[in-house]
């Protein structure tokens, strides 16, 4: 089995993916610790099962133990499609059911309160985030000849997406002032460096330190970056931008995920609520007006 797995690990240096570090660890961490010495003939339900409820005992989430199976899955598939094929057969390796999608997203108000709360050097990060929904990464490793602040685009390159195409974004309402002032800034403390944010000309960790101290002091400690993405799903869709510009500012290849962080929020609720009261005044009062010309009528007819 080890050899299965380290088939996934070759596979996606040779492909190039980000997240090989993360298979690697998965890996070395769980996974040839209890099947690396285990003959692939031998490997079947019985040891699925007993993985799954070890990982659960341990407090894993199901979704955690899915991307773990999943290099299982992948190590199988690899040896059966090699020329020749290393295996003939693969076991089946169910996926558990996951009920973890998150449904965090800001308002208008929370966003501005937010902004004036962070540390300077974030402070533009989350106006960028919020207006268009880039991932973390992809702002971290955005560099200032990709921005073109007069013609109101941010040109995001192949190798810095997730996705792997490039996008054009544009630049509008509040980034264009907060994009001029960390540039100005940037040119005048660190000219040497083309990172558009970083931290004193160094690049921004991973974790964006100060973060979490800021949405605490605001309230909203359950916050993450990724959570601006939905935000800016729900302001696209609620300004009537046509969905498939929408999915081209966001990177969404397909319409089902998109739609997945078209969040509905309370406020939605309440607009909507209005917005049917005033639906049915109407029919109301055409009610009423169409009542009163009957019983009219019926008094004219009585009198003739």
């Amino acid at each position: 089995m080890a050899d299965l797995f380290d088939l996934v690990v070759e596979d996606y240096h040779i492909a190039n993916k980000r997240s090989v570090r993360d298979v690697e660890w998965r890996r070395d961490k769980h996974l040839v610790p209890r099947f690396g010495t285990t003959k692939t003939a031998e490997f079947g339900s019985l040891q699925i099962r007993r993985y799954i409820s070890e990982r659960r005992r341990e407090g894993a989430s199901d979704s955690t133990i899915n991307r773990e199976l999943s290099i299982v899955r992948r190590g199988f598939c690899l040896a059966m499609k090699s020329d020749p094929p290393l295996l003939a057969y693969a076991p089946h390796i169910p996926k558990l059911d996951e009920d973890n999608v998150r449904q965090g997203f800001v308002e208008y108000n929370q966003y501005v309160a937010l902004r004036n709360a962070l540390p300077a050097h974030l402070k533009c990060l989350l106006v960028v985030g919020y207006h268009v929904g880039n991932r973390v990464g992809e702002l971290r490793k955005l560099e200032w000849p990709q921005v073109d602040l007069r013609g109101r685009e941010i040109r995001l390159q192949k190798r810095q997406v997730k996705g792997k195409r490039p996008r054009t974004l544009p630049i509008y309402d509040e980034m264009i002032p907060w994009l001029e002032m960390q540039k100005q800034e940037c040119d005048t403390n660190w000219p040497g460096c083309e990172l558009v944010f970083h931290y004193h000309g160094r690049p921004i960790g991973s974790h964006i330190k100060g973060w979490k101290k800021a949405c605490a002091a605001v309230d909203l400690p359950w916050l993450r970056f990724h959570d601006l993405r939905r935000s800016a799903v729900r302001n696209l869709e609620r300004a009537g931008v046509p969905r498939k510009v929408a999915m081209a500012i966001t990177g969404h290849k397909t319409e089902s995920v998109y739609l997945r962080y078209d969040i509905v929020s309370p406020q939605d609720m309440r607009n909507a609520a209005e917005k049917m009261e005033k639906f049915f005044e109407g029919k109301k009062s055409l009610g009423t007006k169409s009542q009163s010309l009957g019983t009219e009528a019926i008094t004219e007819n009585q009198a003739n």
